[in-house]
């Protein structure tokens, strides 16, 4: 029994749930997302809340009903609320600035990194060290701070690079004399 798939999933006021088939669209405030549901689970709209139920008893049919509940509560709370990623820039010199809606950063390379907003993605510099990536998609704005992060990952031994906001970065000690 999956014990996050039994959980309903509210619908709060504003938020409209369109179930065509096995095609759950979600349109809210900040915008629309669409998903298609596997075959093997059941979606049920009853007044505000959605429930998913596993149509048959097999392990695939199990795995998906947690998967499914989680992706559509990600898809209520995105359009509703949004999702947002903060990622550190730590070194000398490294610093992010706003081009139009694109990213541009210095990362210790000979020439600076020109990252264009996929769409649905915003960028935001509250601070030259500091980029804040927000949008509605949980996945996506997830793979962008990761594809961002991977231009520079935290080194061990000064700590510099591209982190998640409140990243621990395991250190390692120097060469010795």
């Amino acid at each position: 029994m999956s014990r996050i798939g039994k959980k309903a999933v509210a619908v709060p006021a504003g938020v409209t749930v369109t179930l065509d088939g096995q095609t759950v669209t979600v349109k809210g405030p900040k915008g629309q997302l669409a998903w298609t549901i596997a075959e093997e689970i059941e979606v049920k709209q009853d007044g505000g809340e959605l429930t998913l139920t596993p149509r048959v008893d097999t392990q695939r049919a199990r795995a998906m009903w947690g998967l499914s509940r989680t992706l559509v509560a990600n898809m209520v709370h995105g359009v509703t609320e949004g999702f947002e990623q903060t990622l550190e820039l730590v070194g000398v010199g490294y610093r992010a600035a706003l081009k139009g809606s694109d990213l541009s950063m210095a990362l210790g390379f000979s020439h600076d990194v020109d990252i264009i907003a996929p769409s649905g993605i915003t960028f935001a510099v509250p601070k030259q060290t500091e980029v804040k990536i927000a949008g509605i998609d949980k996945q996506l704005v997830g793979e962008t701070a990761a594809k961002i992060r991977r231009i520079r990952p935290p080194e061990p031994y000064k700590g510099k690079g591209v982190r998640y906001a409140g990243e621990k970065v395991r250190r390692k000690e120097g060469k010795k004399k």
